[in-house]
């Protein structure tokens, strides 16, 4: 964890590094203005005991199976709803939270006793039902939930008793505990019973035993919560300190600055690093800047899925890791918390080795290898990406000086996916952080395992991949893991490219704590 590093200036040249977009300045010096004037910002924050936190992306579903964004998966899925197993983000123990006990049977069963004293929001008592319920629902590939490698490993859940469960696996799953206490929440009996489009649960069911519940959903644009009074006092997650939080979705960066110095939201996070900057020198504002677990990369139609192109030949993808400067874009535009990275994992998350194939910035060299694959004079092709537009801008600076012109579109990250899966992509700038989940199948297999983001489908990996996932022996699962990542690395399969910081700004009232995985975890959270 570190503070938002000050003064650093951002180079501009030749090479394609250009300044940030002055966009900002705007909203920045408008809202200074309506401050200095004696605006009358909002009631917000302590003194109405309701942290406001302002959302860049429309979130389109209340509940975390059917929803692309992180807001929705954890920041939501965990305010509202509750996993059986809780794993501590300080110590990384696996506590009991709707789970009392576990045990495995045999390596393909799994046993957990169920809490018999919590209910669920509207006041309906907590089962077995409703884990065999949940469970089932997610893993049906009928369902089509949008990520089905967080819970196709389950085969069936099975009722033992009313406050008892057996999961039974296809397979053995050395990381079970790690994804039982991470995305997959339980919810009651029938909760999709109304969904709508896409799955779209009306805001009157969107019911959970978490320690916040609804009082109101606006799909795209507001949320609020309150908290659950009923919440079980001895839960692992702990009783919220703060009595009411509200999203509000507010896309525009230099609207979202305004708006927290004016007192109309509380917190934002994503900032760019002279929005940060800008932010740390006004009162009453901290500016926070941490690494993550989330890496930002490229991935390439290897696969061919959008027609004959030429990522197809690793000289190419090798000239493109060649010829972007990741350490001039972390130490200019991105900023602290963040290191160039090369490894398709985090360091922390089982398995995960950084002793991989680097590939350095070299342009002399990515010219040479277009020209051996024959394209001596570059080529012309699409980029999509959703975070960062300057960042990207800035990336595809160095492929242009190198011969590789590139056209950003720049889009919401779930038409970038629909994209990547109708085979409509060849270069992608995207991002994963595992879903929080501390094991590197997590990271893997999305990508590697014939699923829709998959662009490779490398046949060998696949099975390294799945052979990883059910090894009993934690040797054996590290040392398929280095097959994989060395393969990935020495094909240029994907180009890991930087760590993805979290850099949030926020009242100074807020006594703000931090953790990796990218969850901000408003329960754990409390005003000075």
């Amino acid at each position: 964890m570190s503070h938002v590093k000050m003064g650093h200036a951002v180079a501009s040249g030749s090479d394609g590094m250009s300044a940030l977009s002055t966009r900002l300045r705007p909203a920045l010096t408008a809202a200074l203005l309506s401050l200095v004037l004696g605006g009358s910002p909002a009631e917000a924050g302590k003194r109405d005991d309701t942290l406001r936190w302002a959302s860049t992306f429309a979130i389109p579903s209340g509940e975390p199976y059917y929803n692309s964004f992180r807001e929705g998966v954890l920041f939501i899925g965990q305010m509202v709803w509750d996993t059986l197993i809780h794993r501590d983000p300080d110590t990384s123990q696996y506590k009991p939270l709707l789970a009392t006990a576990w045990r495995w049977i045999d390596p393909l069963t799994l046993e957990l006793d169920l809490r018999r004293d919590v209910s669920f929001h509207d006041g309906r008592a907590f089962s077995a039902d409703d884990v065999v319920y949940t469970l089932n629902f997610v893993i049906d590939p009928a369902n089509k939930v949008n990520n089905p490698s967080n819970v196709n490993w389950i085969r069936r859940a099975e009722k033992t008793g009313p406050h008892q469960v057996r999961l039974l696996l296809h397979a053995p799953f050395p990381a079970a505990l790690e994804y039982l206490s991470g995305p997959i929440a339980i919810m009651p009996v029938d909760f999709y019973r109304d969904a709508g489009a896409g799955r779209a649960v009306p805001a009157a069911r969107l019911i959970g035993t978490g320690p916040y519940r609804f009082t109101r959903w606006d799909p795209g644009k507001e949320a609020q919560f309150e908290i659950n009074p009923a919440y079980m006092a001895d839960s692992p997650k702990g009783r919220p300190s703060i009595r009411r939080v509200v999203m509000r979705v507010v896309p525009d960066a230099g609207t979202q600055m305004a708006e927290l110095m004016a007192g109309g939201v509380d917190w934002i996070s994503q900032l760019p690093e002279e929005t940060a900057q800008k932010l740390a020198t006004v009162p009453n504002i901290a500016v926070l800047s941490a690494e993550t677990m989330r890496i930002i990369f490229l991935q390439f139609d290897v696969e061919g899925r959008a027609g004959p192109n030429p990522f197809q030949d690793r000289r190419v993808r090798e000239a493109v890791a060649h010829a972007i400067d990741r350490d001039a874009i972390v130490k200019n535009l991105i900023g602290a918390g963040s290191r160039t990275w090369h490894a398709f994992c985090f360091e922390t998350q089982f398995g995960c080795t950084t002793e991989v194939r680097r590939i350095a910035y070299d342009p002399a060299r990515a010219r040479q290898l277009l020209s051996e694959a024959g394209y001596p004079n570059g080529f012309d092709t699409e980029i999509l990406g959703f975070r960062s537009r300057p960042r990207i801008e800035a990336l595809n600076g160095f492929l242009a000086a190198a011969g590789i012109r590139t056209r950003l579109s720049f889009m919401a990250y779930a038409a970038v996916r629909d994209r990547q899966h109708k085979g409509q992509a060849r270069l992608v700038d995207t991002s994963w952080g595992s879903y929080s989940l501390n094991d590197t199948a997590a990271m893997v297999n999305p990508f590697f395992t014939h699923l829709p983001d998959d662009m490779v489908r490398d046949a060998e990996i696949k099975a390294w991949a799945e052979a990883a996932s059910t090894a009993i022996d934690p040797e054996e699962r590290k040392r398929l893991y280095g097959l994989i990542l060395r393969k990935i690395a020495d094909n240029v399969f994907v180009l890991p490219l930087y760590t993805n910081p979290s850099v949030t700004a926020f009242t100074s009232d807020l006594a703000y704590r931090t953790w990796p995985d990218e969850n901000p975890r408003f329960y754990m959270q409390r005003w000075r």
